[in-house]
């Protein structure tokens, strides 16, 4: 099964892209690239849906 997420994507003041899932509460991440910080997201994403799976 697939779920998609909508990621707000912001750049900070030293230039990394910071990436939140507004529907996951406390799901975010950075990186250097865009890149970068999707495959993170996708990380997070997966982590965060693991740790309220075992709550």
């Amino acid at each position: 099964m697939s779920t998609e997420y909508t990621i707000v994507i912001e750049k900070d003041e030293d230039g990394y892209y910071v990436g939140s899932v507004p529907a996951l509460p406390g799901c975010h991440t950075q990186g250097k690239s865009i890149d970068q910080l999707l495959d993170r997201m996708v990380e997070a994403i997966a982590l965060w849906i693991e740790v309220k799976d075992n709550e």
